[in-house]
């Protein structure tokens, strides 16, 4: 005779087909972007009137052939953007459903959900605190993979070491930087940090760090060289990035150290630092840790970087001033030949170390030494004075300065009338 089954079986076997049901279910609309957001968003999309563009034509006009070059100078007008006539052209209609974003400081903290309609970072980073879905917005605590305790209590300890409080660090690059909470928080210490990560599994990460406020783009440190010029940052950034500084010669090292200023500071945090320490969190193997900081630490002795700091997972390195620091330093490595280290528009990476510039005296920053802000804003920078940049004089430096301040004096009183 067969035995009855056990009531509390059947019970079981509900609940975790229920439960699996739920969390797929859950899942779905974690991915499907849809949300009390949404429903605002449409209604702020019946009650706006997107007309005034309504005629904008974005077709081609390169259609039947090319017209002679006489031809075009014949029509060519000036066009003002800030002309009365053009206000209105100024004006980029918004995405369907788009709401008026926060104001700065706010942004830095909150967005509407509407603007960026992607919840799986809430979900996938959710340990790491970098952002929260919270109703009809995202919430950003200030979290990141390195710092899930909020970017002030990570930048705080680096401020020891770099001198982030006193004006003299005010431009700094962050590699790989989810949604830019280190750079949103430097902005607390007058530093303007210049962001860039992929477009990857992470979707929308810069898309999240431009509704807050923060300079982003989509980029990757590859196989071209970054699109800024020589000695343009004051310090780097990378933070548990998945990027391999020791690997490929050391060309990612390099191309930091083209665009970090004489004294410019490199911070690295997470693996492979302090391997020894940290490889069973890490989950890696010691020797992989190993070999990879020993190739990072071999690159900076190349570069002539001074290690300054290493604790926990953070190091920090400074480049010298100038090249009588590091007389070694030419007979180990291979120079870059191109003679304008400006010119990096869509170029090959090299493994190659930019040249320094001649310095009169052993005890000068090359190219020149900056102002501490808010002074290097009305100053004309050294670049400009010693004639380095071809075209480019003191005198047309401060009347293209004097026409920015128009601008965006005017800029301001238009926001202030909309807000």
């Amino acid at each position: 005779m067969a035995a009855k089954g056990n009531p509390g079986d059947n019970i079981t076997l509900f609940i975790v087909v229920g439960l699996c049901c739920f969390f797929y279910l859950l899942g779905a609309w974690q991915r499907s972007g849809f949300g009390k957001g949404d429903s605002i968003a449409q209604e702020v999309t019946k009650s706006a009137d997107c007309t005034v563009l309504s005629n904008l034509n974005v077709e081609s006009h390169h259609g039947n052939g090319v017209k002679k070059t006489d031809d075009l100078r014949s029509k060519i007008k000036v066009f003002r953007p800030c002309d009365d006539r053009f206000k209105l052209h100024c004006l980029i209609p918004a995405p369907k459903g788009y709401v008026t974003p926060f104001p700065w400081p706010k942004s830095c903290g909150f967005i509407p959900f509407a603007n960026a309609p992607y919840k799986s970072l809430t979900v996938e980073k959710a340990i790491q605190n970098w952002i929260q879905y919270e109703g009809d917005v995202f919430r950003f605590p200030g979290g990141g993979a390195q710092f899930p305790h909020g970017a002030d209590a990570y930048i705080d300890p680096l401020a020891f070491v770099i001198p982030i409080n006193n004006g003299m660090v005010r431009t700094a690059l962050d590699t790989g930087c989810a949604v830019a909470s280190w750079g949103a928080y430097l902005f607390k210490k007058n530093v303007i940090a210049m962001s860039f990560a992929p477009r990857d599994s992470h979707e929308a990460q810069v898309q999240f760090a431009l509704e807050r406020g923060v300079p982003t783009i989509i980029g990757v440190l590859g196989t071209i060289k970054l699109p800024y010029p020589s000695r343009a940052f004051d310090m780097a950034h990378c933070s548990r990035y998945l990027i391999p500084w020791g690997g490929n010669s050391g060309k990612y090292m390099m191309e930091v150290d083209r665009v970090l200023r004489p004294g410019g500071y490199w911070v690295l945090s997470g693996p492979p630092i302090n391997w020894r320490a940290n490889y069973k969190s890490w989950q890696r193997p010691k020797d992989e840790l190993e070999n990879e900081q020993r190739n990072i630490e071999e690159t900076a002795k190349l570069l002539c970087w001074e290690k300054k700091y290493e604790k926990g997972e953070t190091a920090i390195w400074r480049k010298r001033v100038n090249k009588s620091y590091c007389q070694e330093h030419h007979s180990c490595v291979t120079m870059c030949k191109s003679k304008i280290a400006d010119d990096v528009w869509y170029k090959e990476m090299e493994a190659c170390v930019t040249p320094y510039p001649e310095t009169d005296d052993n005890d000068d920053v090359l190219g020149g030494e900056l102002k501490p802000f808010p002074e290097t804003l009305k100053d004309v920078t050294p670049r400009i004075t010693s004639d380095s940049v071809p075209g480019i004089s003191v005198e047309l430096f401060l009347e293209d300065n004097k026409l920015w301040q128009k601008h965006v004096n005017a800029y301001k009183r238009v926001n202030k009338k909309d807000h």
